[in-house]
């Protein structure tokens, strides 16, 4: 008699525990990211945590925080470290933060010439580069991009002494690139990039390098009504969350939380490039100047940015991750097909 009843506790305690279990089990992930609310970007990272609820039956939740509320990418990683956020969508200026590998894909000047380009370097690299993220305690969830940096500007500039003489943003915390800059003979003034506008409106600077959908989402283009026609450098991302906060999903959940992430970061790369050349556009028919680099202007660039990725390589970039985006590089260029 005393089988029966003893399965019957056992039942009745298991049921009493399930609804705690399950909340144990339950992952929240808190990512962060300078991404401004309401872009289309910012929506696909919403449409993600609902495909990441419906894919888990309810037990992941992805909770953002946008528009850099959080402070800026530096801040947000040192949030990451201590645990008041686990995941975040940086640029290479944040995930460099965390491993300077990253940056072999976004802060050598004018290396990169075309998409296709960045793409072919980074699935190269990928394996590598996500090895050196995973080593430091971090899983990359899906890759994304958004534009080419172009030079936005209170007055025209040209060429790059016409930049020097300017007051140039620099993102706040990078003082390996602040001293480059300073070397080169720029003015840099390290800002967040939430204070743009002010830094704008306020004369404390003039000059600032971006990609075209931050001036437009940002409304920049009205303090700073001229922009450079000039690919300088991709802004290259990545969206990454703490390994221990995510093997804490049993393994078949994850496998179709990072496909779901893939994909995200696949649709973010196409539309992020889509409107690069819309931002211009639309900018343009708000009193926007685009101003087209001359011959004798574009020699100078490119000299120019031939010294500073030189500068980069075993300082800022990392002496093997440099030399084998050089590789990759050729390999692609000698095998591409010229543009019709």
């Amino acid at each position: 008699m005393k089988f029966p009843s003893t399965l019957a506790a056992l039942a009745l305690s298991f049921a009493l525990l399930a609804p705690a279990l399950a909340a144990a089990e339950a992952v929240t992930i808190r990512l962060g990211t300078i991404l401004p609310g309401g872009t289309p970007q910012h929506l696909m990272l919403q449409e993600l945590g609902e495909r990441w609820r419906k894919d888990s039956d309810g037990a992941v939740k992805l909770t953002l925080f946008p528009d850099g509320r959080l402070g800026g990418e530096a801040e947000m990683v040192k949030k990451i470290r201590i645990k008041q956020l686990n995941a975040g969508l940086f640029t290479v200026v944040g995930l460099s933060e965390i491993d300077p590998g990253v940056t072999g894909l976004q802060l050598m000047p004018l290396t990169f010439r075309t998409w296709a380009e960045v793409d072919y370097v980074r699935e190269k690299l990928r394996p590598a580069l996500e090895a050196r993220l995973r080593a430091k305690g971090f899983e990359v969830l899906c890759w994304a991009d958004a534009g080419w940096v172009r030079f936005f500007s209170k007055a025209q500039v040209l060429t790059p002494d016409d930049v020097r003489r300017t007051k140039l943003f620099t993102w706040a915390g990078d003082e390996n690139h602040i001293a480059t800059m300073k070397a080169t003979g720029f003015r840099p003034v390290p800002l967040e990039t939430s204070d743009l506008l002010l830094g704008l409106n306020t004369d404390l600077i003039n000059a600032a390098p971006m990609p075209p959908l931050t001036a437009l989402a940002g409304q920049l283009y009205g303090p700073a009504p001229h922009m450079l026609e000039i690919n300088w450098v991709p802004i290259v991302g990545a969206a990454i969350v703490r390994t221990d906060v995510w093997e804490k999903i049993p393994a078949p959940a994850r496998a179709r939380l990072r496909a779901a992430a893939e994909e995200t970061g696949e649709k973010m790369r196409t539309r992020g490039r889509q409107e690069d050349l819309e931002a211009v556009r639309v900018m343009a028919t708000r009193g926007l100047k685009v101003h087209d680099l001359t011959p004798a202007a574009a020699a100078e660039w490119q000299t120019l940015g031939a010294d500073l990725t030189q500068r980069m390589r075993g300082t800022r970039v990392p002496v093997e991750i440099f030399d084998a985006v050089q590789k990759h590089l050729a390999e692609f260029r000698a095998t591409a097909r010229p543009a019709p």
